[in-house]
């Protein structure tokens, strides 16, 4: 054979090895829209080599020899139980990703020094066959430091000791640690053969995270430091592109890249010409701490600017978080709520959020459909009007053309002229022409389904008999010191929790002599939280906030004549977890007084203080049921005791929906079901709306048996259990909300080497439900063609409707797992039309069951 019929056979080969890796064939599930996966076709991909693994050029990053368009979301291993992994990522791919990143936890796989733990949840390599099984790419962020709200930012806490170790430095101990770990982790994916220069799905590896916030703390140490991390990633010779996300100086050949909400216009650009754009965060809401009111980002800014960055040359674009889980057991960072990012397109309970999932959705189809334009092209930027511009992709000297029509004003919609055609442009949007003609998306209208997420009180579950274990204030100490010991050093983060204690006598010269007053203990915290007992009783508590840590705690007193003994409970709610030095981050009291006094002021800080570390509830193990047996439980009292355990048992929830506690009427504390964690719970912590932030917290059903199970709640502030109950969540009402302003959804057209092709005659606007899989439409709660406002779950009718809107929808819907109803006024009649010069909407909702 020639060489040149070996490079034509070899260039075949690896076209037909590419196409059918990441062919689409996911079957329909959990209420997604469409089964059918049309990405614009394999004929849009431009071969560039033969060559196996990743490559790139100022354009795009080149896979396996070809130019690909990386539509990515972050799902994270240890936030989610390993039997729901796959059906996340299958859940990621029907959304049109073609790419999970994940960070790797070097805190969860190496949290004593030298044992290495990549078993159960942090089982990084199954984590990535599984992408790689559902011929996906992967896109592996090492950090070793990685943030993620995630505690001490994933840096285990032994490092803290290391002598005369600075994280994240030109630091000879760091440096030895972190090339120590990170060469592991790379030796054991190579093993595996997981990189993409192996046949493996991994496409990028990042280095470092977000260096560039904390890089001036450090001088001239940090511009050594990040040079020293970028030469130590790419002499391993992994074969694939390692990039530093928020690192504006990234030494060549790393790539810089983009986080934020906005990268198609806050981004300066990559650092030299040669670089791909890429879009590493694209932040889907926002994490909360406790404390923090509701976060959202709506699903319409969402799609403008993924629009934005892919018509702006960007070639990679990673949602944060696609699926953003919980936080199980004591891994959030410092105030971190236990439920992370559940406005996610997947939200904490693993089920779809819509309309997020589908119209993003939509719009990674239309960008697709653009694929040839964008990846072959020659851009170009024509003004329309004031605020408004076409992006203009053209393949020189054929008829190839996309064109990105956008509507820069936040208020006003536009009608623009493009090249012929007029064009009805909503306020703040993007509209994709894949053909230079055919409007197909609009950022802004939503022609995906919607819905709304429910939860229901089980039958069968809240069986509970609740008995209590109250903890005693400790009598035998461990340590003495002259003061209080710093938080952080003596927990090391093996507990929450750390018993201070003192005594300190008083004469009656001491105590006021006014009847009115009374003595005062003032604690000045570095924090987290204290809470305070004088002489066996319960004083109070206290504690800071994500913003500030520091909090003052004072609170009056019942001092008495002769000897007083103080207790302080101090707790941390995670580690810091972002920031320079942190490892000179503390917690704990830091000056302890007593005020009020008829001697005046004492200052208690230096007068010897004993310390035990952790609460004997969890030295004995309560939470497990051979623990639990080692001491006597009591019936509950109905007061509110702080310190205090309970524990019930309950049967395993009715059906298949996921599992949430609802943690009515307690403080603060950790819940364990079957001896696991489910995390924190804090609902004292009320927001400025006066609600706590989180008020359910996720069950995994994989941690449930049929019957008996053991429910643990050690409850810090003083809570009454009897009003915790457990519920089933659900999206079954399912939505639509479609006018016949809305453009042809991408789901009916197809690119045939690089043109647009209509794979419907039918391309009026149209509302489309479908229901959970092995569901049906049982009820139409609403339906309005008029002008009705509103959400899912919230709708209301305007100065308008048809009096038969209920009737046509349930005739088109009821008794159906999915249905499709036209916009049509034929369909809905206008007589009595008080609206007639309106274009109509129609807004449905039902529920599937």
């Amino acid at each position: 054979m020639s060489i040149s019929k070996r490079i034509l056979f070899v260039t075949f080969l690896s076209t037909l090895l590419i196409t059918s890796r990441f062919a689409q064939g996911d079957n329909k599930n959990d209420g997604d829209e469409e089964e059918e996966e049309d990405d614009g076709g394999s004929a849009d991909e431009e071969v560039v080599n033969a060559e196996t693994g990743v490559t790139y050029d100022g354009r795009s990053l080149i896979i396996n020899g070809k130019r690909e368009l990386v539509f990515s979301g972050s799902i994270h291993y240890p936030r989610c139980p390993p039997e729901y992994w796959e059906d996340l990522i299958a859940k990621a791919k029907r959304g049109g990703l073609n790419s999970i990143e994940t960070y790797v936890f070097w805190n969860g796989h190496e949290l004593e020094k030298g044992k290495y733990y990549f078993e159960g949840d942090y089982d990084l390599i199954k984590f990535i066959k599984l992408i790689d099984k559902h011929k996906m790419f992967a896109i592996v962020r090492f950090g070793p430091f990685v943030q993620a709200e995630w505690n001490h930012g994933g840096l285990p806490y032994w490092l803290r000791e290391v002598p005369g170790i600075i994280f994240r430095s030109d630091n000879e101990p760091f440096k030895h640690y972190m090339k120590k770990f990170v060469t592991m982790i790379v030796e054991k994916l190579k093993g595996e053969k997981l990189f993409a220069s192996q046949g493996g799905p991994i496409i990028v590896s990042q280095i470092e995270n977000e260096y560039n916030t904390i890089q001036l703390a450090f001088r001239e140490k940090g511009e050594s430091y990040i040079q020293w991390a970028a030469k130590t990633a790419v002499d391993m010779n992994i074969g694939v592109p390692w990039i530093m996300c928020k690192q504006k100086d990234a030494p060549d050949p790393v790539i810089n890249s983009c986080n934020g909400r906005h990268c198609g216009d806050t981004f300066v650009g990559p650092n030299k010409p040669n670089k791909p754009y890429l879009w590493t965060e694209n932040w889907t809401a926002q994490y909360r701490v406790f404390g923090d009111p509701p976060s959202q980002r709506s699903t319409e800014d969402l799609a403008y600017s993924i629009l934005r960055w892919f018509s702006k040359n960007g070639t990679l674009a990673n949602y944060y978080m696609y699926y953003g889980g919980t936080n199980y057991n004591r891994t959030s960072a410092a105030f971190v709520s236990t439920q992370y990012y559940d406005e996610a397109p997947i939200d904490e309970y693993a089920l779809i959020r819509e309309p997020k999932h589908g119209h993003l959705k939509d719009a990674h189809r239309a960008v697709n459909l653009c694929k040839k334009a964008l990846l072959l092209g020659t851009p170009s930027v024509e003004k329309l009007g004031p605020k408004l511009e076409a992006r203009v992709w053209q393949v020189p000297d054929t008829a190839i053309c996309a064109a990105f029509l956008a509507n820069n004003d936040t208020a006003t919609p536009a009608t623009v002229r493009f090249k012929g055609g007029e064009y009805y442009l909503p306020a703040n949007s993007i509209s994709v022409l894949p053909d230079c003609k055919t409007m197909v998306y609009s950022s802004h209208l939503i022609t995906s389904q919607h819905n709304s997420r429910n939860m229901e009180r089980s039958k069968a579950a809240n069986n509970f008999e609740w008995k209590m274990y109250k903890e005693s204030l400790p009598t035998q100490f461990k340590n003495k010191t002259n003061q209080p010991v710093e938080l952080y050093y003596l927990t090391k983060d093996t507990t929450d929790y750390a018993w201070y204690s003192t005594t300190i006598p008083l004469s009656e010269r001491d105590m006021p002599l006014k009847k009115d007053v009374r003595p005062i203990i003032r604690i000045a915290s570095e924090g987290h939280g204290v809470y305070v007992f004088l002489n066996g009783e319960y004083v109070g508590f206290g504690h800071g906030s994500k913003v500030e840590k520091n909090f003052v705690f004072q609170k009056d007193a019942s001092f008495k004549t002769g000897k007083n003994t103080i207790h302080l409970l101090c707790y941390t709610v995670g580690l810091q977890d972002s920031g320079a030095y942190l490892e000179r981050r503390y917690a704990g009291p830091r000056s302890i007084t007593i005020l009020g006094l008829n001697t005046g002021t004492i200052d208690i800080t230096t007068i010897g203080w004993e310390n035990l570390v952790g609460i004997d509830g969890e030295k004995k193990q309560l939470y497990t049921e051979e623990g639990s047996q080692s001491v006597q439980w009591a019936t509950p009292s109905g007061d509110k005791p702080p310190i205090t355990w309970y524990k019930a048992y309950f049967d395993a929830p009715e059906g298949n929906n996921p599992i949430a506690l609802r943690m009515t009427n307690m403080g603060k504390g950790m819940v364990w079901i079957n001896g696991r964690s489910i995390g924190r719970y804090w609902m004292s912590y009320l927001s400025a709306l006066k609600q706590p932030t989180q008020s359910e917290y996720h069950i995994p059903r994989t941690y449930i048996k049929p019957t008996k199970n053991l429910i643990v709640v050690f409850e810090e502030e003083g809570g009454n259990p009897k009003e915790i109950e457990i519920v089933l969540v659900d999206r079954d009402t399912i939505c639509s909300l479609v006018s016949e302003k809305h453009t042809p959804s991408p789901r009916l057209f197809k690119s045939v080497n690089g043109n647009l092709r209509a794979k419907s005659n039918d391309l009026k606007p149209s509302a489309k439900l479908v229901c959970p899989k092995e569901k049906k439409i049982v009820a139409v709660d609403f339906a309005s063609f008029g002008d009705p406002y509103g959400t899912c779950g919230n709708f209301f009718f305007g100065n308008c409707t048809s009096s038969v809107s209920k009737q046509v929808v349930e005739k088109f819907c009821l008794g159906k797992p999915d249905c499709k109803i036209p916009v049509d006024e034929g369909h809905f009649g206008s007589q009595n039309d008080a609206c007639s010069n309106l274009k109509k909407k129609l807004a449905v909702q039902a529920q599937c069951g």
